[in-house]
């Protein structure tokens, strides 16, 4: 079923697929031949700028803001799938001046840069720093989410929503029990894409005076007394937060195989009749 749509390539294009595959190897091996040339030519790997992180404190300081950082994530997480649903739900509401007003309002915080709104609502409305970043994210990735939902929904074959009508089940009834649930397959890779983007952008907090993980990262460099004190901090710090983000796109594609793998809609196997019972059959129908 995987080659139906297209032709299987041949020896020539495997050669060449190959040839180009060696080709990226190598360029990206010495790419990371060259970083590590760099490093070592300036001594990042030397024990006097790693032996800091083994002391308590600068270990400590690291965990908390990497603390922060998942709290300040799971805020901002849970605020922008439920404003997402609430903004969608209106643009696809039948109402008109819900649907621009929800319109408008997707519009404007979707164009709004997010360090603007963090500035905003830390400055002007003097909230605390953890409110201020989280509201900002929200806002945000609220109005992105509300898009991907209602495009998700828009997906969904037309006959699915009529035929639901057709049995006399209300719009509500329609949208949780038919719609949503198939549109959530077409949406999860879009909704997980945009909670990394949430992820990532938490390292703002640091320029509001959030104690993130980044923002610890910047205070133990600048308290280190040899040249380049940022590189070992970055080299702690980025595999973290790339773990994090990898770990984000697992549950994802872990989400999606328990969507297909529904035993509701799978059907059982069912044992091959035994020969008898094939013989009885064939009298009794003869009979």
């Amino acid at each position: 079923m995987t080659t139906v749509l297209y032709d299987l390539p041949g020896p020539r294009t495997r050669r060449r697929h190959r040839y180009f595959g060696l080709a990226g190897t190598v360029v990206l091996l010495a790419l990371a031949g060259w970083t590590l040339t760099l490093l070592f030519r300036t001594h990042q790997f030397t024990a006097a700028k790693w032996t800091a992180f083994t002391y308590q404190g600068i270990q400590e300081l690291l965990l908390t803001g990497l603390g922060n950082t998942l709290r300040a994530f799971g805020l901002a997480a849970a605020g922008s799938l439920l404003l997402g649903g609430v903004l969608a739900a209106g643009r696809l509401s039948a109402h008109w001046p819900l649907r621009w007003v929800c319109t408008l309002l997707v519009e404007f915080f979707r164009a709004m840069p997010v360090l603007v709104m963090i500035f905003f609502i830390y400055v002007a409305l003097h909230a605390e720093p953890l409110v201020a970043l989280v509201s900002g994210l929200t806002l945000y990735n609220g109005s992105v989410l509300a898009e991907v939902f209602r495009s998700g929904v828009g997906a969904v074959e037309r006959g699915q929503g009529e035929a639901a009508y057709a049995l006399g089940m209300r719009k509500t009834q329609v949208m949780v029990h038919v719609l949503a649930p198939q549109a959530v397959r077409a949406m999860l890779p879009a909704i997980i894409s945009q909670l990394v983007v949430a992820l990532k952008d938490t390292s703002l907090g640091f320029l509001i005076t959030y104690e993130e993980f980044l923002h610890a990262g910047k205070l133990i460099a600048s308290n280190l007394d040899y040249d380049l004190p940022f590189i070992p901090v970055v080299m702690i710090v980025s595999p973290i937060y790339i773990g994090m983000c990898m770990l984000l796109s697992w549950l994802a594609t872990w989400a999606a195989r328990r969507q297909r793998r529904n035993p509701r809609v799978e059907a059982g196997e069912v044992a091959a009749p035994e020969p008898a019972t094939l013989r009885a059959e064939d009298h009794r129908a003869r009979g």
